[in-house]
C-alpha cells in the first residue's frame, strides 16, 4: 500500500513538470508596435500683425472759435444766446470802446487836411506850369499832399479797427456753445465773450503714452464707438510736447459722419499700439517656451527637430517670426507628448 502511494506521487510530479516545460518552451505572442503620432504642419505665412489699444476720448467740434474783445469797454447790445445757430459775419454783440468817436473825429480831420493839400497841389501845379513859381515850391506842395494822404489812410485804418472792435461778429458759421455776457457788462481782453463750434463735422481728442504716439502719424486710422454705433476717423494732430498734467501726448482725430455725436460726450476708441507689416507669421499655438526662450518643432522627412526661434509681436491668432527658420520649413502645429528632438512622426495627409 505504501509503495502505490509513492508511485502516484511520482506520477503527479511528472505531470506538473511536463506542463511547466510546455509553458516555458511555448513561444511568446508578438507585442503590438506603438503607433506613430500623426501631426499637422504649416510653413510660415507672410502677413501683417496689428495690435490695438482701447482709449477714452472726448467729442468736440472740428472747428472751434473762442471770441475775446480786442478793446475794453461796456457791452451795449447782445444779439445771440447759447444754442443759437449763427452765420459767418453775423453780429454777436456791440461794445462801447470809447474810441470810435475819437477815431471818427481824427478821420474827419485827416480827410479835411488831405482835401486841402490836394487843392493846394492843383493850384501850385497850375502856377508851376505858367512859370510863376519855382520847382521847389511845387515839389513842396507834392510832399504835403502825399503826407496828408498817408495821415488820412492811417486815420481811416484806425477808425475801421475801432468799429470792428466795437462790433463783435461770428468768424465762422456754427452753433453758439457759450455766450457769457449781458448788457452793461464791462469786458476786457481776457474775458471770453463767446464760443462758436463749426457746423457738421466732429473731432475726438484723446491722450496716448509716448510709445503709442511714436507709432501714430497724421492720417492713421482710429475706430470710435458710442452707444453701440461705430465710426471711423483719422488722426489730424499729434502734439510734440508732453502734457505736464498727465505725462501723455495729446492727439486729435476727425470723425467721419459723426454729426450724431454730442459735443463734450465721451467715446470709446481703438488706436494702433504696434504693427508689423509683411512679416513671417505662425499660429501662436505652434510656438513653445522654455525659460523664456521660444522654440518650434519642425518636420523633416518623418523626423522632429527642436529649433530655437526669435519672435516679435503677436495677437490672439498669429505671432511674428523674426528668425530661426525659413519660409520653406514645415512647422508642426499640433501638440503631442511624442514631440522631441529626433522623434518619429507622420505628417497628416
Amino acid at each position: 500500500m505504501k509503495k502505490s502511494v509513492i508511485v502516484a506521487g511520482v506520477a503527479a510530479v511528472a505531470v506538473v513538470a511536463s506542463l511547466a516545460a510546455v509553458r516555458v518552451l511555448k513561444p511568446k505572442a508578438p507585442e503590438a508596435e506603438a503607433a506613430v503620432p500623426v501631426v499637422e504642419v504649416q510653413t510660415p505665412q507672410t502677413g501683417t500683425i496689428e495690435l490695438y489699444r482701447d482709449l477714452v476720448g472726448k467729442v468736440e467740434p472740428s472747428d472751434v472759435v473762442y471770441i475775446y474783445p480786442k478793446m475794453p469797454g461796456e457791452v451795449l447790445e447782445v444779439f445771440v444766446k447759447a444754442g443759437d445757430m449763427v452765420q459767418e459775419g453775423q453780429a454777436i454783440c456791440t461794445i462801447d470802446t470809447r474810441q470810435v468817436d475819437n477815431a471818427r473825429l481824427s478821420l474827419q480831420a485827416a480827410e479835411m487836411g488831405r482835401n486841402d493839400a490836394q487843392r493846394n497841389l492843383q493850384r501850385q501845379k497850375a502856377l508851376f506850369a505858367a512859370g510863376d513859381i519855382a520847382s521847389a515850391a511845387y515839389e513842396q506842395a507834392q510832399t504835403q499832399a502825399k503826407n496828408a494822404q498817408i495821415q488820412y489812410e492811417t486815420a481811416k485804418l484806425n477808425y475801421d479797427n475801432q468799429v470792428e472792435y466795437s462790433n463783435i461778429t461770428a468768424s465762422i458759421a456754427g452753433k453758439v456753445e457759450i455766450c457769457d455776457i449781458e448788457v452793461h457788462d464791462n469786458v476786457a481782453g481776457q474775458n471770453l465773450i463767446c464760443v462758436i463750434s463749426g457746423e457738421g463735422s466732429k473731432a475726438v481728442s484723446f491722450s496716448v503714452p509716448e510709445k503709442i504716439a511714436g507709432q501714430m502719424q497724421v492720417g492713421s486710422r482710429v475706430r470710435i464707438e458710442k452707444n453701440g454705433s461705430e465710426y471711423q476717423g483719422s488722426v489730424t494732430e499729434i502734439s510734440s510736447m508732453i502734457d505736464a498734467a498727465t505725462g501723455l501726448f495729446k492727439v486729435k482725430a476727425s470723425v467721419e459722419k459723426g454729426d450724431a455725436l454730442s459735443t463734450g460726450s465721451s467715446v470709446k476708441l481703438s488706436v494702433t499700439s504696434d504693427k508689423a507689416e509683411n512679416v513671417m507669421t505662425l499660429p501662436v499655438d505652434a510656438v513653445y517656451y522654455s525659460g523664456g526662450d521660444a522654440y518650434v518643432y519642425t518636420y523633416d522627412n518623418g523626423t522632429v527637430h527642436h529649433v530655437p526661434v526669435e519672435v516679435g509681436i503677436y495677437d490672439s491668432q498669429r505671432i511674428q517670426l523674426v528668425s530661426g527658420i525659413g519660409a520653406e520649413d514645415e512647422v508642426i502645429t499640433t501638440w503631442s507628448s511624442e514631440l522631441f528632438e529626433g522623434s518619429v512622426v507622420q505628417k497628416a495627409e
